[in-house]
């Protein structure tokens, strides 16, 4: 977004509620609660699923940037996530965060396997880093495509 907007911790699964940002005067971006490692109770962990759900269902929705850790393999959890993408035709950006905590080799071969365990096609993977930078650029300039490329 180019400044910082959303608040984060060190803590997996903090976010509790859906936290909506207007960017412009026409566009809003909102931060749902994460799922795969959330630390909370069934009843928790659905009551999320159920907001997401929601949100994915909005007329005016854009589509999704999906945050998924370059590190680790797809989980049931964003299997789960994968399908409700599916099922609503939902317009998907896979943006890969921790990208500088694997060498250039690591992240091809990750990007790689995420992108055909996700069966994404190359132009909805981005590689990021907050530390580094790395990739942020990118990512701005396919969120701008997501935005201006679906017909509401």
């Amino acid at each position: 977004m180019g400044r910082r907007i959303a608040k984060t911790s060190g803590t997996p699964g903090k976010t509790r509620a859906l936290n909506v940002f207007l960017i412009d005067d026409s566009h809003y971006f909102l931060d749902l609660p994460g799922y795969g490692y959330a630390r909370a109770g069934q009843t928790q962990r659905t009551a999320f699923r159920a907001l997401v759900k929601y949100a994915l269902q909005r007329e005016r929705l854009k589509g999704v940037v999906w945050l998924l850790d370059i590190r680790h393999p797809p989980s049931s959890d964003d299997r789960a996530m994968q399908d409700v993408l599916v099922e609503g035709e939902t317009h998907v950006l896979a943006a890969l965060t921790k990208g500088d905590k694997l060498s250039t080799a690591q992240r091809r071969t990750r990007e790689h396997q995420l992108r055909e365990d996700l069966e994404l096609p190359e132009d909805q993977v981005v590689v990021t880093s907050a530390k580094t930078g790395e990739g942020i650029a990118d990512l701005k300039e396919a969120i701008a495509g997501l935005i201006s490329g679906v017909t509401q």
